[in-house]
């Protein structure tokens, strides 16, 4: 089964994402991720778009399709993959259907983790994780049973994110509902738009994602 998952920074992407590969063997394909593996094993579409970034330019939605293309022929994909990052536009959408369909693939459901807002930034602003182990924390929703020592490995050294404050997550939510929002009624038109509450509880967004995927016909 192949997917899109919608949602701004912080809305439970990855996190769901590892639950799906888990259960479904499905792979998560991050654009960024890839990009970065491309550039740095030397790739073909990896040295194309690191001789562009270098000259200042944006890596053409083609490059990327092109990118996409080759990583879901892997094996490892046959069972399905996750898209994370792309599409972000509609023409990006456009172009992506057309190389599927000449691959022969689909889509089966264009999952969008719906969110509210002031409640998103309260959650991601308060995130910060032991310097340690890596185990997660929140000041309100998850602090540690003692303060500043890790529940986890006993650590008293913790980190948080740089992006992870008020005024950056308004940025990222902001570039969000400009550039890939538009591209919900494209998928809804195609009848492929699902929305599940991003802010329930998390093993509740897998329940729902698990229903979404369970009433796609194969």
């Amino acid at each position: 089964m192949n997917i899109i998952l919608i949602g701004p920074p912080g809305a439970g992407k990855g996190t769901q994402s590892h639950f799906l590969e888990e259960k479904h063997g499905m792979i998560q394909l991050s654009t960024g991720d890839m990009l970065r593996t491309a550039i740095k094993h030397e790739e073909p579409v990896g040295l194309e778009a690191q001789s562009l970034m270098a000259a200042g330019k944006l890596v053409p939605d083609d490059l990327m399709v092109r990118m996409i293309e080759a990583r879901i022929a892997k094996p490892d994909c046959a069972r399905g993959f996750i898209l994370d990052g792309f599409p972000r536009t509609v023409p990006q959408a456009e172009a992506l259907d057309k190389m599927l369909v000449a691959q022969g693939k689909k889509l089966d459901a264009v999952i969008e983790l719906k969110v509210d807002e002031a409640a998103l930034i309260a959650r991601v602003s308060g995130r910060f994780a032991c310097a340690n182990c890596g185990a997660s924390y929140h000041d309100t929703y998850m602090p540690t049973t003692k303060p500043n020592v890790c529940d986890a490995c006993g650590g008293k050294e913790f980190t948080r994110r740089p992006d992870d404050n008020a005024e950056t997550m308004k940025a990222r939510l902001e570039v969000f509902r400009i550039q890939t929002a538009p591209i919900l009624p494209y998928y809804q038109a195609k009848g492929l738009l699902k929305v599940v509450d991003g802010m329930a509880d998390m093993h509740d967004v897998t329940k729902a994602i698990e229903a979404v995927l369970n009433q796609t016909p194969a």
